[in-house]
């Protein structure tokens, strides 16, 4: 209890004074209450005059900056799982520079997962300030949910791509069924292993990437259709993401190869394994948006350096520690230094989604209930 508080009890407490001093008792609980509301009105009107560092996080378009105070500010960063090397490497880089610039300390709250998931834990509630993930139509969906303000994609360079790769056939050691083309994946005896598209965004990637080698090389739909199906009878089981596909192959044994991300394995190699792969010169561009979580930086009062942070994705700072850890670079300076010309095999034919429709029209065609890969699925199981 508060001395103010134990004050006023006792003046309210019942008591018997004498007769002669029941005036001036009155007189005096009636200074003490004045007194108390006069310093209630100049508490009121001092909070009013300057803020706090207890002052709740600004509203949307108040224009409250947080770099306006020295103190901490945290960022939440969601990403998909294999971006986890390049992010753990670029963010102190980021937080020292700001430090320096602003005089204020960042930390970052990460998580990293299935870009699927990492889409759905936004949209439910993960509180992210900005999201970098596999793919552009999980980003949509984000924005659909109210969280991303529409043009995201225009606010930054490269349509939002900030990271890309491209699809790469691991196979087993020496190679002995000599699989190094999408059309070798097709062949009678050869057992593919892969994600669901139904499930992963890598998966997706993977399916894009068989489709588009026959008609971004003069097929029609018709023999893309054909051919696709037949790779996929060669999948003996669909995993429900890219990385316990990985497991499937490597750790179960499973297969006799398996389509994959190209920095997943560059990765594996800088970790001592020495996978057998190839990079098909028909392939898809693995193209990996960033995006500030509108509805969150504005709620968290982070929009500043959260910004700030994705500007220097695109520095060539930033893009090498991206290409060290298996991602082409975006930089086109970047990506033209000797150590990752030598790193990144040259692609003959590189096609986008925007080439195939984009992922408004790919969604449609090939991944809703009843498209193409349903369709797949069905003739398979017949």
């Amino acid at each position: 209890m508060s001395p103010w508080q134990r004050l006023t009890q006792h003046l309210h407490r019942p008591q018997q004074p004498p007769a002669s001093t029941n005036q001036s008792f009155t007189a005096l609980k009636r200074f003490v209450s004045l007194f108390l509301v006069g310093i209630s009105l100049s508490l009121a009107v001092a909070s009013c005059g300057q803020g706090t560092s207890n002052n709740p996080a600004p509203t949307p378009g108040a224009g409250s900056s947080p770099a306006a105070n020295k103190g901490n500010v945290e960022l939440t960063l969601v990403s998909f799982a294999v971006t986890k090397a390049a992010h753990e490497a670029i963010i102190p880089k980021f937080v020292e520079q700001w430090q320096k610039e602003k005089g204020q300390t960042v930390t970052f709250n990460q998580s990293y997962g299935g870009s699927g998931s990492q889409t759905r834990a936004v949209i439910d509630g993960l509180e992210a300030d900005i999201v970098h993930l596999a793919l552009a139509l999980d980003t949509e969906k984000i924005e659909k949910a109210g969280l991303i303000e529409p043009g995201w994609e225009k606010e930054v360079p490269n349509e939002g791509t900030v990271s890309k790769s491209v699809a790469a056939i691991v196979t087993r050691e020496g190679n002995p069924k000599g699989i190094k083309t999408w059309e070798d994946l097709s062949k009678d005896g050869v057992k593919v292993i892969t994600a669901d598209p139904k499930t992963s965004g890598v998966a997706r990637w993977n399916f894009l990437a068989l489709w588009g080698s026959v008609v971004k090389t003069g097929g029609d739909e018709t023999k893309a259709l054909d051919f696709t199906t037949k790779v996929y009878k060669n999948v003996p089981i669909l995993t429900k993401d890219a990385r316990e596909a990985t497991d499937v192959f490597f750790k179960q044994g499973q297969g006799d190869a398996l389509i994959n991300y190209e920095n997943e394995i560059l990765l594996a190699g800088q970790k001592g394994e020495k996978p057998t792969y190839s990079i098909p010169e028909v392939n898809v561009s693995i193209d990996n948006p960033i995006a500030i979580v509108d509805k969150n930086v504005d709620k968290h009062g982070t929009r500043e350096v959260a910004e700030a942070f994705v500007k220097f994705l695109y520095t060539p700072e930033a893009q090498r520690e991206f290409a060290k850890a298996g991602f082409r670079p975006v930089d086109a300076t970047v990506a033209a230094e000797p150590e990752f010309v030598q790193k990144y095999a040259p692609i003959k034919t590189l096609f986008t989604a925007q080439d195939l429709g984009g992922w408004g029209e790919i969604e449609k065609q090939f991944f809703a209930s009843g498209a193409v890969f349903d369709k797949i699925q069905g003739s398979i199981k017949q």
